[in-house]
């Protein structure tokens, strides 16, 4: 029996395989998969009130990838608080929160309405959207900022408080390195690319927005060398996200210095694919002959 539990960010994990925010909504998903292989889940994102999120066209597949500019469409965190959090608290893995807010006093006022709350097990916090005008990645973008959001929240909870960085910065390092300062518990690397896509009909582009996330294998290998710098530049663990499809793409996150990884765009086409990515880390290693994931070497080089 392979032990692939996981201490990540102050919560023992009873794997390595998480659902990514965005992509699970707020729960209503997850009967259909098996919960026995999932880790845990992060929220879709959540304001302190109800946005509409951007018009239509709103998602667009690209080569390898999909665009999507949902623009952070939710209900607002009373209606979290009474609908999904008590759905939450009856599961056996633990609900992350994604917090998104448009200042930062905004984030620690999120924060306190959700800590304590039955079902809300941490904070991923989103300083790293680029599907919104107010807020999203300027907070990623400077360090400086990105500090500042990390403190209001750490200040108003006690539970574990995870960070998602943007890819679309100078040096991922630097920002990591000033959330971990300021009290952030694991980081989660990396949020979508910015792109777009042009219909050549109409020529313009294909999504409302103009721009959006850009998601999918397409961005796997840029995904991994972020995760790998992030990891390099801090203590605390990182959650490799970006592009994973199958074992063999989340073991290249664990080997680059990843404490666990996030599967998002690809159970859109595949409602197995968490497990089948959860079964293929036990086999790999089972046949290199690792009785636990903590015995997978790590590529982490310290400059």
């Amino acid at each position: 029996m392979i032990e692939l539990e996981v201490d990540l960010g102050g919560l023992r994990l009873k794997g390595p395989v998480l659902a990514a925010s965005g992509t699970f909504g707020y729960g209503t998903e997850v009967p259909l998969l098996d919960r026995s292989k999932l880790a845990g889940m992060v929220s879709k994102g959540i304001f302190l009130r109800p946005r509409t999120g951007t018009p239509p066209a709103r998602i667009v597949e690209t080569p390898s990838g999909m665009l999507n500019a949902i623009g952070l469409q939710g209900p607002g965190v009373d209606a979290l608080i009474r609908d999904y959090a008590p759905l939450w608290a009856s599961w056996a893995f633990p609900v992350f929160v994604n917090l998104n807010a448009e200042s930062i006093e905004e984030y620690g006022e999120l924060t306190a309405r959700l800590d304590g709350v039955p079902g809300v097990a941490g904070f991923e916090v989103n300083i790293s959207c680029p599907n919104v005008d107010q807020g999203g990645m300027y907070f990623g973008n400077d360090p400086v900022a990105a500090g500042r959001v990390t403190a209001a929240v750490r200040r108003r909870t006690k539970l574990p408080v995870w960070v998602k960085l943007t890819p679309m910065v100078t040096d991922i390092g630097v920002v990591a390195r000033s959330v971990e300062a300021e009290g952030a518990d694991a980081l989660c690397a990396v949020n979508t690319f910015v792109g777009m896509s042009i219909d050549l009909n109409s020529r313009r582009p294909r999504l409302a927005n103009r721009t959006g996330g850009l998601s999918g294998p397409a961005i796997r290998p840029l995904a991994v060398h972020l995760a790998h710098q992030a990891a390099r530049a801090v203590r605390i663990p990182v959650v490799g996200v970006g592009g994973i499809v199958s074992a063999e793409d989340a073991l290249e996150f664990l080997v680059a210095g990843c404490a666990a990884v996030q599967v998002g765009t690809a159970t859109f086409i595949d409602g197995g694919a968490i497990a089948r990515v959860h079964d293929g880390i036990a086999a790999y290693l089972a046949s290199n002959g690792f009785e636990s994931l903590e015995e997978l070497p790590r590529y982490l080089p310290r400059d």
